[in-house]
Formats: structure tokens, sequence, C-alpha cells
């Protein structure tokens, strides 16, 4: 099919964009256009605005914005072909011819959509028979009315192998086993049978609410316990959602969407009032569901059980997500207490007890941060080593350059607060007590008096750093890192802007990288070297690759680019955190002076110890590159 721009054009000319919005969503009358309460987003003021002369939608509060396609995309759910066709029957516009492969399937799928609808109908019949009494006892046991049965057109299928085939014989066995519903076993001389048997059948449907595959709960024993129809011509089970033609409207109405593990958690919700839930078809979540997901809300809440497979799942979707997470696109966990699923908490207390637990879900990165802390003890350097590795690992799958930066400086704070030294608290000196080495005599810490060790003496290149920002020895060796390995000057831009450097010319030049980082410039070969000219440095790009045998890993021209690409990025979280300390540290001095302050004393020393194990920190890394076999 070949829907040219000026096609789509009278197609929009023809389709009265007010008309289309006002079936779903109350419009009033505004001068020549029309508002509304946005239906994209809660809100009691509209904000939401139709202009049928400029033929779109805009909404001041959240943004949406759009045309007639764009409408049917966003807030009805449809594919982009199917909105078009929708819109052109109304306008009376014939689609575009498509080309013969493509309307056979189209023919054949529209074909299999009756086959599906057909079976639905059968299946609910059979349920409302003599012989569905055990399903519908299963039904009542589990909770699920009989409103709620017919609302979600649940049926059953007897437990026969040829039921369904004898009462749908003038369909034909190929289309059922096209839809699913029939096994063609491997011997040619065997007939086709019926694949679900003695289970109850919840429909599946996409988008429109046309029903494309089935799930299949067995009534007794035996595996598996759901049942799924295979893909098929209708059926894409990595794009497909249960629930998701109910779910859509009711999420704008409700301001969330939420994800459950099953059939029944999602009806169980619905019988309480939340209709803005949807499942997985028995997979984790792929990047398909995912992206609707995000179309529905940008952060879907995932619900799953407190059981240990709940769990994984849990983090097997962050896993998934991570690529994709952009500013204000981000999941939010709901963890249910051990051993209950969301089914299990409504029938025991009803809505309130979800909603207590919905109010306040946890954000993505504390779910993955209390993932990773209790992945393995912590008990020795090597393994808290590890658990920064696997979080700023977690933080680079992150394609978005803003949002990677800001969870690998979240996870560097998170990580340096729980293993950083329990601070002693000030304790006076009893009266009476002698003097030990070590302590500073008096009664509080206004006086520099207590129990607080002297500090032990500052380098003299972090007083340089102090005094004047990062001395020029420090100074070259970061930038010989940075020229060496330019993808790291992107992808620290935010705290290279932060650092300031003694020596001037090494300051404009880390200036320079900076400024075309953020405008976007791939800093690499001709471009580099740019740079380099017009601030006069080029001499640092001729002599980098002779920095053998200086500091840090990332001045060796042997080293694995890998590892001076990590420590690097060390290197500058610590300049970072440095300078941050020797700010609190020159804030906390200048309060000595206040009598009234008694904590100014103990804040001062505290940072000042925070200080030397930076600097502990710095001279590690130095070490670690003199003795590594990189």
């Amino acid at each position: 099919m070949s829907l040219s721009p000026q096609w789509l054009d009278e197609l929009r000319a023809r389709t009265l964009l007010s008309g289309v919005i006002g079936k779903t969503t109350k419009l009033q009358r505004a001068g020549r256009e029309w508002k509304a309460c946005c239906p994209f987003h809660n809100e009691k003021t509209p904000s939401f605005t139709v202009n049928d002369d400029k033929g779109f939608y805009h909404c001041f509060g959240c943004g949406a914005h759009g045309d007639a396609i764009r409408w049917m995309t966003d807030h009805q759910g449809l594919p982009f072909i199917d909105a078009v066709k929708e819109l052109a029957q109304a306008a009376g516009l014939d689609v575009p011819a498509q080309d013969p492969r493509s309307r056979e399937q189209a023919e054949r799928a529209s074909t299999l959509h009756d086959v599906m609808a057909q079976t639905e109908a059968w299946y609910v019949e059979q349920l409302g028979r003599a012989e569905g009494a055990g399903a519908r006892a299963y039904l009542q046991k589990r909770g699920i009315s009989a409103t709620q049965a017919r609302s979600f057109r649940i049926g059953l299928a007897p437990d026969s192998r040829t039921a369904l085939r004898s009462a749908l014989k003038a369909v034909g066995d190929e289309k059922l086993v096209e839809c699913g519903l029939l096994i063609r076993p491997e011997e040619a001389n065997r007939e086709p049978y019926d694949r679900f048997r003695g289970r109850l059948m919840i429909p599946i449907r996409d988008a429109r609410g046309r029903t494309i595959a089935f799930g299949g709960r067995i009534l007794g024993d035996g595996e598996p316990k759901y049942l799924n129809s295979p893909e098929t011509v209708l059926f894409d089970k990595g794009r497909t959602l249960f629930n998701l033609d109910r779910a859509a409207p009711a999420s704008r109405k409700a301001g969330r969407v939420i994800v459950v593990e099953g059939y029944m958690d999602v009806i169980a919700l619905a019988g309480v009032g939340i209709d803005e839930a949807v499942a997985p078809l028995g997979t984790a979540l792929t990047e398909g569901q995912l992206e609707r997901l995000w179309r529905l809300d940008p952060a879907p809440i995932l619900c799953f059980d407190g059981d240990t497979a709940g769990q994984k799942a849990a983090v097997r979707a962050i896993g998934r997500a991570l690529p994709f997470l952009a500013p204000g696109r981000t999941l939010r966990f709901l963890t249910l207490p051990p051993g209950q699923d969301p089914d299990d908490l409504v029938r025991a207390g009803g809505a309130p007890a979800i909603e207590a637990l919905l109010e306040a879900p946890e954000p993505l990165v504390e779910r993955l941060w209390r993932h990773e802390q209790a992945a393995l003890p912590l008990d020795t350097p090597e393994a808290r080593a590890g658990l920064k590795q696997r979080l700023a690992e977690h933080a680079r799958a992150i394609a978005d350059r803003d949002v990677s930066y800001a969870y690998a400086s979240d996870f560097r704070q998170r990580a340096d607060a729980l293993f950083a030294p329990p601070r002693r608290e000030w304790q006076p000196r009893a009266a009476g007590r002698p003097a030990k080495p070590g302590d500073r005599t008096g009664d509080r810490p206004g006086d520099r008096r207590g129990a607080w060790p002297a500090p032990r003496p500052v380098s003299d290149a972090a007083r340089a750093m102090s005094r004047s920002g990062i001395d020029p020895a420090t100074a070259r060796a970061l930038l010989a890192g940075l020229l060496r390995v330019p993808a790291a000057i992107a992808e620290h831009v935010e705290a290279l802007s932060h650092l300031v450097f003694a020596d001037p010319a090494l300051d404009q030049l880390r200036s320079a990288l900076v400024e075309a980082a953020w405008r976007g410039t791939v800093l690499e070969g001709e471009a580099l070297t740019t740079i380099l000219l017009r601030v006069g440095a080029i001499d640092l790009l001729q002599k980098r690759g002779r920095a053998n045998g200086l500091a840090f890993s990332f001045q060796r021209g042997d080293a694995d680019l890998e590892r001076a690409r990590r420590d690097l990025g060390e290197v500058i979280d610590v300049m970072v955190k440095r300078s941050e300390l020797d700010a609190r540290i020159a804030e906390a001095t200048a309060r000595l002076g206040d009598a009234t302050n008694d904590g100014a004393w103990e804040e001062q020393q505290h940072l000042q110890r925070e200080r030397q194990e930076t600097d502990r920190r710095l001279s590690e890394l130095r070490e670690l590159a003199g003795d590594a076999d990189i």
C-alpha cells in the first residue's frame, strides 16, 4: 500500500477533527476552537483545545499534540494503517490499492477475525450449558461474578478432542489450524484435533477489541496450568497485552496503567473498579509491550507477585527497559507481600488493600539498587567493588546520555553512603578523667575539644586544588586521558563542566571540550584536532601517546581502552567530589567563629575525613595503574 503525502493531506482535510474527538471526549465551544479537560492526563481546568481550521489538537498542560490520525493511534490505540482506514471510510475516501500480496494478507486476516469471533461465541455458549457447571463453580470460587465473566467473554472448551472442530465444521480445518485452534499432527493419516480441551477460555483482544487469541486455564489437574494460542497471522505475543482494549481508555481517566502477571489478576482488579490493568502473555515484558505501555503512561506500575519468581520477573523487566529510558519515561514497581498476588490481595481486602500499595510505588532506580545490594554479600572490598561495577554497567545500558549520567551519579552517591566509615559522635570527656593521647581537652566541639582524633596532614596536591582549582599535573593527566578516550568527554560532560583547573590554558581546553560535547559534536579525528588548534594545545594531542610511565592507567599508551575509560570516569568523579568537599569545609570553617554553633567543628572534622578518603582513593588509582598488568 502506498499512501502519498498528498493523499494523507486530503484525508485530513475531509476529516472534521472535533467530530472525531467529540465521540469520546466532551468538547465545549470556545470561539473558533473547542476546549475540554485533557483526555491524556487528569486535570480540573480545561487546557485541551481542538482547532478544526488548522486540523490539530493541543494540550497546554501535558503537551499532547497531533492531527486526526495521531488521535486515532495515541488515544484509540490503533495501528497507523487501521487509523487511516477508519478515517478514510468515514470521509468517503478510497484507500489506495494494496499490492496483491498485502491485499491477500488483509483479506485472510479479515476472514480469520470472523473465525475467532465465532469461536469465542461458541465457547461462551458452552460455559452456560449443563456441562459448564464445574467451570462456573470454579469462577465463583475465584470470586468472579457472572457479570464479570460476561464482560470478559469468558467461555469453556469442553474436554473433547473434536468438539470445536465439529461445531465449526463449516469454517474448515485450514482456517481453524491457521487461527491456532486446531493442531495438525505430523502424521499424514491423522486428523486435526482441538488445541484447547477441558479449559476455561479467556479471549485475548487487540487494541480495537477484536479477539485474536485465547488463554486457557485448566480446570482440573494437569500441566500446563495456562495455555495460550500460538502466534498466528493475527496474534503477535510479544506486542500484545491482555486487556489493552479496556485498559487504554481507563488509564487515561485514572492517570496510571498497572501491569500484573496474569489474566486472573486483571479480572480480579476489574471486579473492584480498577480497570487500567494489563498483563503480558506468559512471558517477560518485551520491548514492544513496553513501548505500548509508555504510550499510555510515562511511568507504568509493574505489580508482580511477592514470591521469588515475581521478583525475578521485575528484574528482567528492568533489564529490558533500561536502554529505552528517557527523560519522563521510566517504570515504577509495587512489591506485594510474600506469597500473595493481586487476586489474593483483592479478595482479602478489596480495592482499599491494593490502592494503599499503589499510593507509593517504588521508583525504578530504587528497585534496581535494592536488587543489586541484596544480590551478594558485601563483606569484602572485592564484593563492594563488584556492586559498583554492576551498577555502573546498568547506568551505561541507558542510551539517553542525560538519564545515564543521572543514574550513574545516583548509584555512586548511594554506594558512597553505604560504604562510608561510621561517623563518630562527639562525646565530652567526663570531668576528672585524665586526657588520653589524641584527645582534645575541653567540653564542647565549638572549642575544638572532645574525643575527635586529630586529622591527618593534607597532601600538597590537595591544598593546591583547594586554593585555586585542580593542580596542573593532575589536570594535564586528566586531559591526556580525555584526548586518548574522547568518548568519555560526552559521557562525563556534566561532571567536567563543574571542574576548575588552576592553569588557565588547561582550563580553556577543558571548557572548549565541554562546550563541544554539549553541542553534540562527535569528538574524534578532525573535530578534536580543530579544538586543540583553536586553543593552542595541539602538543597535547601529539604527546599523549608517549605518556607511558605516568600515574594513571589512561595515560599509558599500552593500556586497555575499557580499563582506561573506567578509571578515567572514576578520577573525574573523585575530582568533582573533592571540589564539593572543599566548598563545604570552607563553609564549616567559616562558622567556627560563631560561639553559638556547636556543630560546626563536628561537621568540619567529618568533612575532612571524607576529603582524606577521597585523596586516598585518588592515590590508589595512581598505584593501581602502576601495578596492574593491563
